[in-house]
């Protein structure tokens, strides 16, 4: 499947690519050889295949967040790790 000129460019504009002609023509046989083999993919007979999103048979595997009673004493261990500000640990800010 080929690619036309235009096209190139539309998609070089869109990734917001400067190419140059030598880049274009190189871009435009590589992303036809890309498309001519999903082309072939879409020649594969997939009526009977089963839908799957994922194949190693795992169920969503997280946990329900529950609220715990902690000991008060083991708060103000865990608090007094660091500065605080209401209560809560301060941290150096990350941008």
């Amino acid at each position: 499947m080929s690619i036309s000129e235009k096209e190139i460019k539309h998609i070089a504009n869109l990734a917001r690519l400067d190419l140059t002609e030598r880049e274009e023509k190189e871009f435009s046989l590589q992303l036809g050889s890309i498309l001519a083999y999903v082309e072939k993919l879409n020649e594969v007979e997939t009526k009977n295949i089963e839908i799957t999103a994922q194949v190693s048979g795992l169920t969503n595997v997280s946990r329900d967040d529950k609220v715990c009673k902690w000991d008060e004493n083991e708060i103000d261990m865990a608090l007094g790790q660091g500065d605080l500000e209401n209560r809560q640990v301060k941290v150096k800010r990350i941008l």
